[in-house]
């Protein structure tokens, strides 16, 4: 049996015999101190311990093992913190590279577009002096084409005189 508070009654008995016991002990003269027989009081602690409850001593475990078990899920708390945190900050890196590689991928892909419009440009440019070439070649050859004719006509005409003129003195 206990009492409404949960301590045994012969462990309340006993503290009410200790409780007694300091309250009719003698005091020394000047001084608040009293005066008790050794043997008596360590024999009602030595009783009072005896007569606790093992769930005392278990109820002392129990809490041991709460307080390290409190310990350990605030070390693990910590540790998942952490990890979290460096997750985090890897996550965080790894979109800062992607960005930065995004970046450079557009970076690379204009530089690319510039560069291939230059060339165009520089291929048309090329394009148009060969023709603009070709096309001096062309008018020089269509105009050596036209003096050759001509000649070839002049010497017809010549030609054509000289039979003339021939036909003439055989005539004569």
């Amino acid at each position: 049996m206990s009492d409404p508070r949960g301590v045994p009654l012969d462990v309340e008995a006993k503290l009410h015999q200790l409780e007694r016991l300091v309250a009719e002990a003698k005091t020394v003269p000047l001084s608040a101190s009293i005066m008790l027989n050794r043997a008596e009081v360590d024999g009602l602690v030595a009783d009072i311990r005896e007569a606790m409850p093992d769930e005392l001593t278990q109820a002392r475990w129990v809490v041991k093992e709460r307080d390290e078990i409190l310990e350990r899920a605030e070390g693990d708390a910590a540790n998942i913190l952490e990890d979290g945190k460096a997750e985090r900050d890897r996550l965080v890196a790894q979109q800062e590279i992607v960005r930065a590689a995004d970046r450079e991928a557009t970076r690379i892909v204009d530089e690319a577009r510039e560069h291939a419009r230059q060339i165009r440009l520089e291929a048309e440019d090329y394009v148009d002096a060969k023709l603009a070439n070709f096309e001096v070649v062309l008018n020089k050859t269509l105009s050596a084409v036209e003096r050759g004719r001509q000649k070839l006509r002049g010497r017809l005409d010549t030609d054509q005189l000289a039979e003339e003129e021939l036909a003439d003195l055989d005539e004569l």
